[in-house]
């Protein structure tokens, strides 16, 4: 095989996904866009709010582009410290430890709190960060269908391993519909196993004042339940945390590879989640807001009256929730397009996202495009 060969295999797959209508592009976003955006993860609308612009700029003076090295040499700083303890008491758990993703704090938190002796029981509808955790846990995992709790009690019940840890979201983020938590939360009490929460979509949504679907359901602060979030949604920043008993932080900064090896969080990206932290604190109707807007959105599109920030609106084939998506754009209007395998086959779908800052007027445009566009999608 010649040296220029080596990469035809790529050649073939990239082929086989335009003709499946799964080919992805980047789209690079410009300052000032005049498109209305429901598209991001902006739940709480923060990204440009002027308190947590100079928040980040702040850090930014105080400490420099970057965190310097990892959190255990030179990356911790004092805001990290203090964005710890902020968002520890926010949600009602005992301590925080800051990571540099949310994707990183899920790896972590699970590779550190399984391991061979341990069984891991993961929904099926578990986001791409929890799904790899499992994959480099070296644990025995049981995938259960998505929020099913019989079959999680079942797997425990069978286990052979001295330890077990159940993942789910709280708020999935392709559907948007709620876990079980109490339910799945009394079937690890009864099982002798901790529970692990990612709240990346229920922190600023759900809750009182948008402390998340944890604390709703009255599991926040339970030594058995372990929650993880990121800051790059309602935050309106960059990173992740693990929130939960003491013992976990001293565990996960001992064992989580994730924050022993990766540089630390930016410090720009700390004082911006801290801003953002700070006017939610003050504004708790901004989570409210949120979930008035998602069912104006429902009605618009007659999708279900949604749980979280996220309506999902399922045209079925991928090139035509593709197109749906593009047309949208072309009339200003920019939504999320999830195809396979982010979503099952056949259930590709536009997912938009309700977001506090959405004006009259954004729902005007909003209500004409959307109308039009599924109309034509249907046909």
């Amino acid at each position: 095989m010649g040296h220029d060969q080596v990469l035809s295999w790529l050649d073939d797959i990239a082929d086989a996904r335009r003709a499946a209508g799964l080919r992805r592009t980047l789209r690079a976003r410009t300052p000032g866009s005049a498109l209305v955006d429901l598209a991001s993860n902006d739940y709480l609308g923060l990204v440009r709010h002027h308190e947590v612009l100079d928040a980040a700029a702040t850090a930014l003076r105080r400490w420099g582009g970057g965190a310097t090295g990892s959190r255990l040499v030179t990356g911790t700083t004092s805001e990290h410290e203090l964005l710890e303890r902020e968002l520890a008491d926010f949600v009602g758990a005992e301590s925080g430890l800051v990571f540099a993703s949310g994707y990183a704090a899920n790896l972590g938190a699970v590779t550190a709190l399984a391991g061979r002796d341990a069984l891991i029981v993961s929904d099926a509808g578990c986001h791409a960060s929890l799904v790899d955790a499992c994959r480099l846990s070296r644990s025995r995992v049981v995938v259960t269908p998505h929020a099913d709790v019989d079959a999680v009690a079942a797997a425990l019940a069978s286990r052979t391993e001295a330890r077990a840890l159940v993942l789910t979201d709280s708020v999935f983020s392709a559907d948007g519909d709620l876990a079980p938590l109490r339910a799945l939360h009394r079937v690890c009490r009864e099982h002798g196993a901790l529970l692990l929460v990612d709240e990346a979509h229920g922190v600023g949504v759900r809750g009182v004042g948008g402390r998340g679907l944890v604390h709703e359901v009255g599991l926040a602060g339970q030594p058995d339940v372990v929650v993880t979030a990121t800051l790059s949604k309602s935050l309106a920043a960059q990173g992740g945390v693990v929130l939960g008993d003491e013992r976990v932080r001293a565990h996960l900064i001992d064992a989580a590879r994730t924050f022993i090896f990766d540089t630390g969080l930016a410090p720009a990206a700390v004082g911006a989640a801290r801003g953002a932290l700070a006017v939610l604190r003050r504004e708790p109707e901004r989570a409210a807001a949120v979930l008035d807007r998602g069912r104006d959105l429902a009605r618009i599109t007659g999708a279900a009256e949604p749980q979280s920030a996220v309506v999902s609106v399922i045209l079925g084939d991928p090139q035509v929730a593709y197109d749906a998506a593009q047309a949208c754009r072309e009339r200003g209007l920019h939504v999320g397009c999830f195809r396979p395998p982010s979503v099952p086959e056949g259930t590709s779908r536009l997912r938009l996202t309700a977001r506090a800052d959405l004006t009259d007027s954004d729902m005007s445009v909003i209500e004409s495009v959307l109308t039009d566009v599924l109309a034509a999608a249907h046909t």
